[in-house]
């Protein structure tokens, strides 16, 4: 304990057995975690000692000098400016900071100062800490696997939040802490935010999600040159939806066990049935067949 913290307890201890009242407070809270940009507002009561009467009631923050009572924080007032301050006559007191920032990170307390000079009152800390959200998650899963995204804070909010997710810039169902996507298919891919409800203007910046899958929808169009006739040209394109995107396009012929051909597109000089194989690092699929039937 402090020679400072020491002196007031025992001016304390001399006027309680004077007047028979001791200080006290009530503090509903004396560790605040706030949203960036949210409101924190602490709002307190107080006793003091019968036969003392109080000249001044303001608001300090550490560092704070005991014998010259500075810097005040914030006086009661009527002003509506971000940071507010009042007092009633039933010894209430309270704090309001509005859109309160990082700059606001401090340990503040409520000062009493009485007709005695040595008989001023010093509240304990009441710590506010100032903090952002975050989504945390791998930047990268494969389909079928698991992903789990967590709304984090440097700080336990104060009041039990409820979460609120975003995908795209749509509201999600789910309000569970952490998001479990299990299992993860490419339509859970996008970007993704959260909130906290009462505080949906506040979200956390966005994170990507990024899921990894083989190729599937594995399909054949057909560029024609004029009439299928011999020696015409007839062009197979094969169109597929992966992530990451085709290696290697291979084509097949009906009755054949190798590939007639490589690549995206490929020249067909007979009739017969065609498919193709796309494929990447996570898998392959093969295409429907297609017939081409070219003219002698």
């Amino acid at each position: 304990m402090s020679l400072d913290s020491s002196i007031d307890l025992l001016y304390a201890l001399y006027v309680s057995v004077a007047f028979g009242t001791e200080w006290s407070v009530k503090y509903k809270q004396t560790e605040i975690c706030a949203l960036k940009g949210s409101t924190v507002f602490i709002n307190d009561s107080y006793t003091y000692p019968a036969g003392l009467e109080v000249k001044e009631e303001f608001w300090v923050k550490e560092p704070f000098d005991r014998e010259q009572d500075t810097p005040v924080y914030c006086r009661p007032t009527k002003d509506s400016g971000r940071v507010q301050c009042y007092v009633d006559k039933q010894q209430h007191f309270s704090l309001k900071l509005i859109n309160v920032t990082k700059e606001d990170e401090h340990d503040y307390r409520f000062r009493i100062k009485t007709n005695v000079a040595k008989q001023k009152w010093l509240g304990d800390l009441v710590k506010i800490t100032v903090t952002e959200l975050l989504v945390k998650t791998l930047l990268e899963v494969i389909e079928r696997e698991a992903a789990v995204l967590t709304c984090t804070t440097s700080c336990s909010l104060t009041d039990s939040p409820t979460f609120i997710w975003y995908k795209n810039g749509r509201c999600l169902s789910s309000s569970t802490n952490p998001l479990h996507l299990r299992p993860v298919s490419s339509e859970d891919a996008g970007s993704y935010m959260c909130a906290v409800r009462g505080y949906e203007h506040l979200p956390s910046p966005a994170q990507t999600l990024t899921v990894r899958y083989p190729p599937k929808n594995v399909s054949v169009s057909i560029s024609l040159s004029g009439e299928i006739v011999e020696g015409s040209s007839v062009t197979l394109i094969c169109n597929s939806d992966a992530n990451p995107s085709v290696q290697n396009f291979n084509w097949f012929k009906e009755g054949r066990t190798s590939p007639v051909g490589s690549g995206q597109n490929y020249r067909v000089l007979q009739s017969g049935f065609y498919y193709c194989a796309a494929q990447n690092h996570h898998g392959a699929q093969n295409s429907s067949t297609v017939s081409v039937l070219i003219k002698g």
